[in-house]
């Protein structure tokens, strides 16, 4: 859609049906970095179509006809942090002469502990503009002066994963010194299956991964579906008075750490049962049995489910969102600002956040800002099943991780038009 603003109502409050999932961003594009380094041996099925990885898949292919000996490039990651963080180790190590940039909410989002690891290794790598900030300038041939890198895990899992994805590749191998807590360690852990999916063995003590120099093997990765996208179909469940939804192919032993969200919603009275062919998840009708929630380890999954006790009215304690500051957004703030709209608050307290609902008011019609962000606009859209009308301002940043989010939306009884507030 490319309307500015989308109007969306449900005046059924039910949904039977089956939602088709698009594969997970997170596994394409770890994938597709692995293929890359491969030369090819790796091939991948089911790629998500999500616009990070086609950002992702198409600027690989650029940089596969650019190395040390010839002319600097340019490219521009746009607004996809994960292909960021991804192609800055990528290049460093191969010695590719080129420029990484994004979009101004990019440049905005710290890279120097990656770059700083990126360094010691014995990358040629700088600042173009602010010092710890894109764009990067990898300038030459990459000579491995050490092994061992130290890196902070409490910032972002994706430093982690991305010097992992390029060790085998390196004489020396690496091994990773994490300091500190490791949030999103899901993440990691499905990097290092990944990677052994492809040859590539590991070993984890304490705080230490270690990746020895070591060479791929012909295989095959089969994306599975995006668990993060399943997430917000678990939010219409527990919002509908009636919802049985079949989403195929997703697995109770995922890579994935944003399976999480069955266990989470379980407690808001949304039950899964486990299939050969996917799962079906049921609204039971249960009301609210746990109030507090840890997303350290999913934080992707906070906003869906913040919005969702919003609206069912629950009060409840989350920790574990620090990395929602630096996202696509300052998360926490634009969760405070759009649940201000139903008279809720979401407060913090010593990294703990307390979410109010005592007062919660239901208007006849909210206009919810997504703030370039498209967790925001799939957290708050299922909204629309308690309030008549639910604007989403800017609908299509949800191409950025599920582009047919919208004729889901359709095909489970919303009615989506666009609005008047893009006309005005």
């Amino acid at each position: 859609m490319n309307s500015q603003a989308i109007a969306l109502s449900n005046l059924n409050n039910s949904f039977h049906g089956t939602i088709q999932l698009t594969g997970s961003k997170s596994e394409s594009n770890r994938a597709l970095i692995l293929q890359a380094l491969s030369d090819g041996l790796i091939e991948v099925k089911n790629l998500s179509s999500a616009a990070d990885t086609v950002t992702l898949n198409n600027l690989l292919k650029e940089l596969s006809g650019v190395n040390s000996a010839g002319e600097s490039t340019e490219i521009s990651v746009g607004p996809a942090g994960t292909a960021m963080r991804f192609l800055t180790a990528y290049a460093a190590v191969k010695g590719t002469k080129v420029t990484i940039t994004g979009s101004e909410r990019m440049k905005q989002r710290p890279i120097g502990i990656l770059v700083n690891s990126l360094l010691d290794l014995g990358a040629k790598i700088s600042y173009s503009e602010t010092a710890g900030f894109p764009p990067v300038k990898i300038t030459g041939n990459f000579n491995q002066k050490t092994a061992k890198v130290k890196v902070k895990g409490s910032i972002s899992s994706q430093y982690i994963t991305a010097l992992l994805l390029v060790a085998p590749t390196l004489s020396k191998g690496i091994t990773i010194e994490i300091e500190g807590d490791l949030t999103s360690k899901p993440y990691v852990e499905m990097t290092l299956a990944m990677m052994g999916q492809c040859g590539i063995n590991h070993t984890w003590h304490d705080n230490q991964v270690k990746i020895g120099a070591q060479t791929f093997k012909p295989s095959t990765i089969t994306v599975e579906p995006d668990w993060s996208a399943a997430s917000y179909w678990y939010s219409v469940a527990a919002l509908c008075n009636d919802a049985t939804i079949k989403l195929p192919f997703l697995k109770k032993d995922s890579l994935q750490g944003d399976n999480r969200i069955a266990e989470i919603m379980s407690h808001l009275g949304v039950e899964t049962t486990y299939e050969e062919d996917g799962i079906t998840i049921v609204n039971t009708g249960k009301k609210l049995d746990q109030t507090d929630f840890d997303f350290k380890e999913c934080p992707d999954l906070a906003q869906t489910v913040i919005a969702c006790c919003a609206a069912l009215g629950y009060n409840a304690t989350f920790t574990g969102l620090e990395t929602l500051k630096i996202k696509e957004t300052d998360r926490v703030a634009a969760l405070q600002n759009e649940l201000a709209k139903l008279n809720v608050t979401l407060t913090e307290n010593n990294g703990s956040y307390f979410l109010d609902s005592e007062g919660k008011q239901i208007p006849d019609e909210v206009s919810f800002s997504t703030y370039e962000d498209h967790r925001m606009a799939m957290a708050f859209a299922p909204l629309a099943l308690v309030i008549n009308k639910v604007i989403i301002e800017d609908p299509e940043v949800v191409e950025k991780s599920y582009p047919h989010f919208w004729e889901d939306m359709k095909k489970a009884g919303f009615e989506i038009k666009t609005s008047e507030l893009a006309k005005s």
